[in-house]
């Protein structure tokens, strides 16, 4: 049964932001660059272009919440109770998904890249798993924001039989966060550019996750 009433929908991303606070809390979460220092929370020089798989969001949701970071959520129905949480936390949001409101999102993006981060699923909402959408490429082109790819990975987390395998992480476990060095793209890429770049860093987000995941584990 889908959820409509705003208010019910506002209290129960209340409550989802307060369990991702206290749960995340009890992790023991280590940071890695591989290149130039892009956490969010550290004092980075430019605004960049944030991307990590749909399953790994909790742990990015419970240490990375600022208002200067924008997150892109889908327009369906549980999309409004992730944007609630999601505000909840200390985010800002902009809606749309390459199915629903993807030029309108374009537009926000373009405009907001100005002066935010902003993080993206690029698997989401409905997957594939693990497969990059080209809309990430169009808009780092657009807007001259490096990408930075951001591996996650857990200690024997629980996965829910989602599209995704959506991770759970047990609770005081470890958990290992990698950024990758910026990625740019060219504003003059192609169509076909922009299908080869999508490949590229697909690639690339797989190896950083299962490297995060080894982390995790030892």
């Amino acid at each position: 049964m889908k959820i409509r009433n705003p208010t019910i929908i506002k209290w129960i991303g209340f409550l989802g932001a307060m369990l991702i606070r206290f749960w995340v809390g009890t992790l023991a979460v280590r940071y890695r660059s591989l290149g130039k220092n892009m956490f969010p929370d550290r004092g980075v020089d430019e605004n960049g272009l944030y991307a990590f798989w749909h399953e790994n969001i909790l742990v990015p949701c419970g240490v990375f919440a600022r208002r200067d970071v924008l997150v892109l959520i889908s327009q369906h129905a549980d999309g409004e109770m992730i944007a609630q949480a999601c505000n909840w936390l200390g985010f800002g949001t902009i809606r749309g998904s390459s199915r629903r409101g993807g030029m309108k999102a374009m537009r926000e993006m373009l405009r907001a890249s100005r002066g935010a981060h902003i993080a993206v699923m690029p698997d989401g909402p409905r997957g594939p798993r693990r497969k990059i959408e080209p809309g990430l490429i169009y808009v780092a082109a657009r807007t001259g924001m490096p990408i930075i790819l951001i591996g996650v990975g857990h200690d024997r987390p629980w996965r829910l039989p989602t599209w995704d395998r959506f991770c759970l992480p047990r609770p005081f476990s470890r958990a290992v966060v990698l950024a990758s060095e910026p990625v740019r793209i060219p504003r003059d890429v192609t169509k076909g550019d922009i299908e080869a770049h999508s490949l590229r860093l697909e690639e690339m987000l797989n190896r950083l996750t299962e490297y995060a995941e080894q982390l995790a584990s030892q």
